[in-house]
């Protein structure tokens, strides 16, 4: 059996060769057994600096289906690294469409909805109106709270977008 640390430092070496055949091998792989700690975060910067679109598919259709809840963490952890702005849309994205309860995590969007540029907020709200329904009222107030608090008095894009996620919390 191979260690965590060693299977991360594999995937490492397998990202660096840019090889697609050898890649997508090891993306089926890890699809059928959950991702062990680090291959998330492997795969979303190959991702972030990668210019080969056949790869990102590739990582962006895992990280769309991952299915372990475990994961979760990771996935928010990168999305509070650094990255480029597609790079963050599409680990934002992916969030929704796993079907995974980021619901404990909702302030972190809230958050991003608030910073972020409008692409990135609609993902955030689409996040957040996912996970609505497994929300406390009490962590639905906070979010409200927090949307109130960070938008804009100007009237902006991301105004309706913020009256509309607040309807979708009450």
């Amino acid at each position: 059996m191979t260690s965590p640390e060693n299977k991360r430092k594999e995937l490492e070496h397998i990202l660096s060769k840019e090889n697609f055949v050898k890649i997508s091998a090891t993306i089926k792989m890890l699809r059928d057994e959950s991702p062990f700690g680090g291959a998330i975060g492997l795969l979303v910067a190959h991702y972030d600096k990668s210019g080969n679109s056949s790869i990102k598919r590739l990582i962006r259709e895992f990280l769309n289906d991952l299915k372990d809840q475990a994961s979760c963490k990771e996935v928010i952890d990168q999305i509070k690294k650094n990255i480029k702005p597609d790079t963050l849309r599409m680990l934002v994205s992916s969030c929704w469409q796993s079907d995974l309860d980021y619901a404990g995590y909702s302030s972190d969007f809230a958050e991003l909805f608030l910073t972020g540029d409008y692409m990135t907020a609609i993902e955030c709200f689409t996040v957040i109106e996912s996970s609505v329904h497994n929300m406390t009222r009490s962590k639905r107030d906070e979010v409200i709270k927090m949307i109130r608090e960070g938008s804009p008095a100007v009237i902006s894009d991301k105004t309706a977008l913020s009256l509309e996620l607040i309807s979708v919390l009450e």
